[in-house]
């Protein structure tokens, strides 16, 4: 038998089983809503028989056979789903509801492969157009496979029904865990207090001059959330080497200035700091890519290939005009605002915070930034979540400054929040170990 003549995968028993038990016990609704969609049953009866309890379900009212009759008879679909008859039957496949859960499974599970099918299809389809770039064809592909290999499928649009019981769920737990925050924490406690963490689809704007230590504040909130709160977290560098990013992760956590490391003129006892500090970074879950000039498609196939392996939970990007859109022929302005539109999509695609790193036009220089300096484009104002900026006075003579101190106070304007307040946060900076810490921890 060739593949064309095979009948697309499915299970006719686990939906009327699933069907019976929905009206056997009409508490199990709640149980195979993550699951089921009436799409995703296989038989059109079956669809539109539960598309007709999920009306019900919707309108508060308990579906069972007679309900179920007259919701199908309003509509004008009781034939189409099979008659009285067929309804009746339901409940005579199966005794008791209580492997209705098992029963969605099933059903879930041959809807993925019916799905897979059909994906694959589509990409034996696109490979063979030439009018297709491959690189697009392969974005596609990955994407569709992503989205299959997520076991939380669900409709764009959700009733208010479905979605009361997981915010309460979210907020009894957040009431339970006594947290002060409820996304991920930067390890900057003033600001952390001001964004309650950096949250799940959110996109994160850090933006300043050039050599202000947006490179470096990225690597603290990342060395903080990877190597303290052992949360895994990717780091896309697309300006420093791999080892340029690990001699400042091993300076930022053994406090041995990086010059020193990156000369080699260490003293005994920093030997030892160093080699605490190596392995607290080599148990950390953090995921370094250092792909000079990366492709925007790239970034995002690699960025789902590390949500689905290791779990990603936050990314940071160093920075957005390093990214090279695969649209050339179109102004910089609308590459970078094509960048900060997919990555914002990225970002509720993964369901994680995804923090880029912008400079900002030069007539910021010698002032605080302002959300009219971001450079390229103004779109990443727009598709922003929150936006923050770094801001000092520039020295005239930094290494004679840092003899005469070792920190640089900083100001982190957090200019925009869609979900929280905006302000300053005063934060401080240690040349010497590329890294900004909190300015109450310092002056204790």
């Amino acid at each position: 038998m060739s593949l064309k003549d095979k009948v697309p995968p499915h299970n006719l028993d686990a939906e009327q089983a699933t069907l019976g038990a929905l009206l056997l016990d009409w508490d199990a609704v709640g149980t195979i809503l993550p699951y089921l969609r009436p799409e995703r049953f296989y038989s059109i009866q079956n669809q539109k028989i539960f598309e007709a309890l999920l009306s019900l379900y919707n309108k508060g009212i308990r579906g069972d056979l007679l309900t179920l009759q007259d919701e199908l008879r309003s509509t004008g679909q009781l034939d189409a789903a099979g008659g009285t008859a067929y309804l009746s039957s339901l409940t005579d496949t199966v005794p008791t509801s209580a492997n209705v859960e098992y029963y969605a499974k099933i059903i879930f599970d041959e809807f993925i492969r019916r799905e897979l099918i059909k994906v694959s299809a589509e990409i034996v389809s696109q490979a063979h157009d030439d009018t297709l770039d491959s690189r697009t064809v392969l974005e596609e592909a990955q994407k569709k496979i992503f989205d299959l290999t997520d076991s939380k499928q669900t409709q764009s649009i959700k009733t208010m029904q479905e979605e009361i019981p997981k915010a309460i769920e979210i907020i009894e737990q957040l009431y339970h865990d006594k947290k002060d925050l409820t996304g991920i924490p930067s390890g900057l406690v003033e600001l952390d207090l001001m964004t309650m963490g950096f949250h799940p689809s959110e996109l994160i704007i850090i933006g300043a001059r050039p050599s202000i230590g947006k490179t470096a504040l990225a690597l603290t909130m990342a060395q903080y959330s990877a190597v303290v709160k052992k949360i895994p977290t990717a780091f896309f560098s697309l300006e420093m080497s791999d080892m340029q990013l690990m001699m400042r992760l091993f300076s930022m956590e053994s406090r041995i200035p990086a010059e020193k490391i990156r000369t080699g003129r260490l003293q005994t006892d920093q030997f030892m700091q160093l080699q605490n500090a190596a392995s607290s970074i080599y148990e950390a879950p953090l995921y370094i890519v250092d792909t000079p000039n990366m492709k925007l498609l790239d970034l995002r196939a690699m960025a789902r290939r590390f949500r689905l392996q290791y779990n990603i939970q936050i990314i940071f990007i160093d920075y957005i005009t390093l990214v090279q859109s695969e649209n050339t022929l179109i102004p910089r302005h609308e590459q970078i605002a094509e960048i900060s539109r997919s990555l914002k999509s990225l970002a509720r695609e993964l369901e994680i915070p995804v923090v880029v790193l912008s400079q900002v036009k030069r007539d910021a220089e010698g002032k605080a930034p302002s959300l009219a300096d971001l450079r390229e484009s103004g779109s990443i104002e727009q598709d922003a979540d929150v936006i923050m900026f770094l801001h000092r006075e520039r020295s005239i003579n930094e290494k004679e400054d840092e003899k005469k101190s070792p920190t640089r106070e900083t100001q982190l304007i957090l200019a925009k929040q869609r979900n929280g307040p905006v302000g300053i946060v005063d934060i401080v900076y240690f040349p010497s170990y590329t890294k900004f810490e909190n300015k109450a921890s310092v002056s204790e």
